[in-house]
């Protein structure tokens, strides 16, 4: 059977038709939308559910051949967690989040792993990593939702940014797309595609249109934000080649989790150091205090909790005028507790996005610790993030050759007026109107996907 497919930076989900309309698949506790989020015990245990997921199959000996020292680094591993054998030790979603939290420095946690598929310079061995995380969380989205429905997904479309990373260009588009088609063959779809995911936001909202309109979609995920011009309408959604409709696409890796770092490093970091001096007068390394919270790069990650890092910081508490906040951030870097101090960034952006004020509880670090940031606060914390996405949109219009009649906004961060008012300030008064923020890629996805394998 067909699926559309959105794996997400932020949040996974799957459609299928039911009757004519999309249907969302129930993925977690009742909701349709799973965080994209993933915890092991240990790092090897991600390969070795891979593996138990295989058996069988006619990828199995491959695979096992491919995987086997991390293969038996998990036998290992499990040895020393004296995990039972219906044990698995890996949570993806929801759980894997609370796993995390509540072991911050035990388990390997992975946020957005799309957001390092592009990544430039990955070794043999990164790439091989990050597939096997790919496969593991779509192949336990796809048995989830196949329990609920009762049958199997065969084919699907899966949603994709215009690019995966700032740098890298094709190379880092096709790596990614690589990374993902290997995940989806070995998770059990027979056939995959993709699809632009500000298309595929398209595509949900042209289904409702009464005329025709030239339309600038914005999306504006967790790990990128990417706008696609495109003339959509009565006239145009029931051709069967689109590409002469399709006028301008542009995208950087930048989204809501940007937005969350940003606002981390601004208005918490200041509580572990960040502004501070040494004894002698000098300022504190600003770059130090962003490797912290910079969790959607992987080598930054690998050098804050590195050993070397350890000791610098060790070292440094004899020289600073106020140890106690840099204790704090040894604390982070001990405990591997970097993905927790943004989230609360992620959460302060949220509330903010309604209340004038929030208070950030801090209490992992310093009990009673807590930290008050303002709407205005949060705003100037993330201006350039703003900036750099209302440049895209800006440059969609320029390859276009046109002004849009209206520009339909989508994505979870596009819940933010924040966005609305950068776009505003940067393009003009064109009309916005605001699409399902988190369903209208996988709805779009979905009736794309039942387009092209109406006939499968």
């Amino acid at each position: 059977m067909i699926a559309g497919f959105d794996y997400g930076s932020s949040n996974c989900a799957i459609g299928v038709m039911r009757e004519g309309d999309v249907t969302l698949v129930p993925l977690e506790q009742g909701k349709h939308y799973l965080p994209s989020t993933l915890y092991a015990l240990h790092n090897s245990l991600v390969s070795e559910f891979v593996a138990h997921k295989l058996a069988g199959s006619a990828l199995a000996t491959d695979y096992q051949s491919a995987r086997k020292p991390l293969l038996s680094s998990a036998a290992m591993a499990r040895r020393e967690l004296d995990l039972q054998p219906t044990e698995q030790g890996l949570f993806v979603g929801q759980q894997a989040i609370d796993e995390y939290i509540a072991f911050p420095e035990e388990g390997y946690f992975v946020k957005s792993p799309k957001s390092f598929f592009g990544a430039v310079g990955l070794k043999p061995a990164q790439l091989a990593f990050f597939e096997d995380i790919a496969t593991a969380m779509i192949m336990e989205i796809k048995s989830r939702a196949e329990h609920h429905l009762g049958y199997s997904l065969s084919h699907t479309v899966i949603g994709r940014p215009v690019n995966f990373q700032a740098i890298g260009g094709e190379q880092s588009n096709r790596q990614a797309i690589d990374i993902l088609t290997v995940a989806a063959k070995r998770a059990g779809f027979k056939d995959v595609e993709f699809l632009y995911e500000p298309l595929a936001a398209g595509i949900d909202y042209e289904s409702r249109l009464t005329r025709d309109q030239k339309v600038l979609v914005v999306d504006i995920g967790g790990g990128t934000s990417d706008c696609s011009f495109v003339q959509m309408g009565p006239s145009f959604r029931d051709k069967a080649d689109r590409s002469a409709d399709f006028l301008a696409h542009s995208g950087k890796r930048i989204g809501g989790n940007d937005l969350d770092i940003a606002l981390a490093f601004h208005t918490l970091m200041p509580v572990c150091g960040l502004g501070g001096q040494f004894t002698s007068g000098l300022p504190l390394p600003n770059p130090l205090f962003w490797q912290a919270c910079k969790i959607n790069d992987i080598q930054m990650q690998s050098d804050f909790y590195s050993d070397q890092m350890q000791r610098e910081l060790t070292g440094m508490l004899r020289d600073v005028c106020e140890p106690e906040k840099l204790r704090r951030l040894l604390k982070i870097q001990k405990n591997k507790m970097t993905h927790q101090f943004v989230r609360e960034g992620e959460l302060a952006k949220i509330a903010l996005s309604e209340q004038e004020q929030h208070t950030v509880p801090l209490g992992f670090l310093d009990k009673a610790l807590h930290v008050k940031v303002s709407a205005q606060t949060m705003a100037e914390s993330v201006a350039s993030c703003l900036e750099q996405a209302a440049a895209l949109a800006e440059q969609a219009i320029v390859e276009a050759k046109t002004q849009p009649d209206v520009i339909y906004l989508t994505g979870g961060s596009a819940q933010s007026p924040l966005i609305k008012l950068a776009l505003q300030q940067r393009l003009g008064d064109i009309p916005m109107v605001n699409g399902d923020n988190f369903g209208s890629v996988t709805a779009g996805l979905t009736k794309w996907a039942n387009r092209l394998y109406q006939n499968a």
